[in-house]
């Protein structure tokens, strides 16, 4: 398999094990495995978008495919039963999203597994190669966590007086914390100071809320990761304000960039 052919849209990912096993008797059935949970509004967003490729394809679930739906609900533990549950129905296909991609790959190397992967394949274990990626798992990278660094940079630019910066990771997910040690390398080179503390469940929240008020950190960087994107309310609840005080940092000789008092919550003239 080419690197082309790996690289892909899921729709179209999906469709080909459906398309090779169309002529069995019955109606196929596509395995749906993630890691967060079924009353998140992701997940409600993720699996309308997931049906509507599968729609483009000519597959519409009741009429001509069944969809065997298993949520983690945000607990990274529970997935390889889940996973092993769905090879247990013998689904046709596996479709591992929300970081469960790895997990799916454990549970079986005969049913075909289309997945989405946040960071770089061949480093996270997912495939061999670019170019052979082999095995029985294709579907889309999206390089997104090598963006850590990048966004460490955005924040410092941000804020650029910031004594400590705060870096939450979910230990559970192998990506994220590999995406974390390049922020850390990256805040070496530049010189800048970051504490990372991790979280894998809402029980963390207070204490990494309460560490950052005790280290009086000045900023966060929230590293991706398919919980934390699920739990943005909680995380967004202890709102962070950016306010420039003019005629105060006239006073101390101070100028600041347009483009920071852009972002300002509130300029004090």
């Amino acid at each position: 398999m080419k690197r082309r052919e790996f690289i892909t849209l899921l729709g179209g990912a999906a469709a080909w094990p459906l398309a090779a096993r169309a002529q069995q008797p019955g109606m196929p059935v596509i395995g749906f495995l993630a890691s967060y949970s079924a009353s998140a509004d992701a997940a409600a967003q993720n699996v309308a978008a997931f049906r509507q490729g599968l729609s483009e394809a000519g597959y519409v679930e009741g009429r001509n495919v069944m969809i065997e739906y298993r949520y983690g609900e945000g607990n990274y533990d529970r997935l390889p039963e889940l996973a092993a549950e769905l090879v247990r129905r013998q689904v046709n296909v596996l479709v591992a999203g929300g970081g469960s991609g790895l997990v799916a790959k454990a549970a079986t190397t005969t049913i075909p597994i289309v997945t989405a992967i946040g960071g770089d394949p061949v480093l996270s274990g997912h495939v061999a190669s670019l170019n052979r990626p082999g095995g029985n798992l294709t579907g889309v990278a999206l390089f997104a966590y090598s963006l850590g660094p990048k966004r460490l940079e955005v924040l410092r630019d941000l804020i650029p007086n910031a004594k400590l910066t705060v870096v939450l990771a979910n230990p559970a997910n192998i990506q994220a914390l590999s995406d974390t040690r390049d922020v850390e390398a990256a805040a070496r080179a530049a010189g800048q100071h970051i504490a990372v503390l991790t979280a894998t469940t809402e029980r963390d929240f207070e204490p990494v809320f309460a560490t950052m008020a005790q280290q009086r950190a000045d900023a966060l960087l929230v590293m991706a990761d398919p919980y934390f994107n699920n739990r943005r309310e909680q995380l967004l609840a202890v709102k962070v304000e950016l306010v420039i005080n003019l005629k105060t940092a006239k006073t101390l000789g101070l100028t600041f960039p347009i483009t920071l008092l852009g972002r300002a919550d509130e300029v004090i003239e």
